[in-house]
């Protein structure tokens, strides 16, 4: 546990370490995550699948969903889906990640068929599907409890659930950036209903829009009062806001140096949560590569196919090659290791 003057982190203290010298606040974000990870960074190869982004939401910091901002609406087909999974599967590839929009027309049992599909033909492969905002939005379209989608998820194969949705936990942010979009205690609920049934999940924190530092470490302060609860969260994923094609019209982009003390105050007051992701989707892989000295020990993976993120505006829309994200890794002088979903330790470049 991390501590200062021989206790937990409290909320007063943590905002006040933006205050501190950046790389000061580094070293100490750094000597946290050497004493949990030791100079390993984590990653896992692995295939996004985005099927549909026709929404029924309209977050004002989305590019991704169709609107006037991105008139081109498109849902795969489960045989379009099926294509790609055999692909990957061909590659050896170990993850699919299935995230995309609240789609009135698709229906909850096109959801629940395709995983089952997918777990039926690679019982191998682990399934990482549907953020907490598409859980409550299914458990609201179809008139169910978060419990019985959560059943039916575990029913049809979904092995753990990614972080998305969360967004900022704070309502009057949320309200204005997301409003009618699943609220952070419904957030949070649907995560600890999840952990109860023995899965994993992320969580995440999209930052650098309108939302202020005292909003970040409420955020994170949630989020370890749920996992003293559940131990649940394998991973904080902090996500930095891409401000192309959307309706926030924010016009300072945040600066490497906040995104930095933002990485590092992560590693310091999550001191329950193991793993620290710098996602290189949202902070570009040459950041990512410093924030492993700021307190991340993952950067997620090659990922080969991104679609929300790209189009906002980030160079994630055809992934990374596996031997140059290894070859990164090590000439930052840190050992590039392979893991499953899970954390499991695949293959090491030490």
């Amino acid at each position: 546990m991390t501590k200062i003057a021989n206790r937990r982190v409290s909320f007063e203290e943590a905002l006040a370490l933006y205050d501190e010298d950046l790389f000061a606040l580094g070293e100490r974000a750094d000597a946290l995550r050497r004493a949990l990870h030791g100079e390993k960074t984590y990653f896992n190869i692995n295939r996004h699948i985005n099927p549909t982004n026709v929404c029924k939401d309209v977050c004002k910091f989305c590019a991704y969903s169709a609107s006037r901002k991105n008139p081109n609406p498109y849902t795969m087909s489960h045989e379009e889906i099926l294509g790609i999974v055999d692909d990957i599967v061909s590659r050896d590839i170990k993850e699919v990640h299935i995230v995309s929009a609240h789609n009135p027309e698709t229906g909850l049992q096109w959801y629940l068929d395709i995983f089952r599909k997918i777990k039926e033909k690679y019982p191998q492969l682990h399934v990482k599907a549907l953020t907490a905002a598409e859980v409550h939005f299914l458990a609201e379209e179809y008139g169910k409890s978060y419990d019985e989608i959560l059943d039916l998820m575990v029913e049809n194969g979904v092995d753990s659930m990614p972080g998305g949705g969360a967004e900022i936990f704070d309502e009057g942010v949320r309200d204005y950036i997301c409003k009618g979009k699943v609220t952070s205690e419904q957030w949070l609920q649907i995560h600890r209903k999840w952990h109860e049934r023995g899965k994993k999940s992320n969580v995440t924190m999209l930052f650098g829009h309108v939302e202020e530092r005292k909003h970040r470490i409420d955020h994170m302060m949630r989020i370890r009062d749920l996992q003293d609860e559940t131990g649940g969260f394998n991973c904080f994923i902090p996500l930095v806001y891409q401000s192309e094609n959307n309706f926030l019209n924010v016009k300072e982009f945040i600066t490497a140096n906040e995104i930095l003390k933002t990485m590092a105050i992560s590693r310091i007051v999550l001191d329950n949560v193991p793993n620290l992701k710098a996602y290189w989707v949202t902070s570009t892989v040459n950041l990512a590569l410093v924030a492993q000295e700021f307190g991340a020990n993952d950067l997620d993976g090659t990922i080969e196919k991104e679609s929300i993120n790209s189009a906002a505006g980030a160079k994630s829309a055809n992934g990374v090659d596996l031997e140059e994200f290894v070859h990164l890794i090590r000439e930052s002088g840190f050992i590039p290791v392979e893991r499953d979903s899970l954390y499991n330790e695949l293959k090491s470049w030490a």
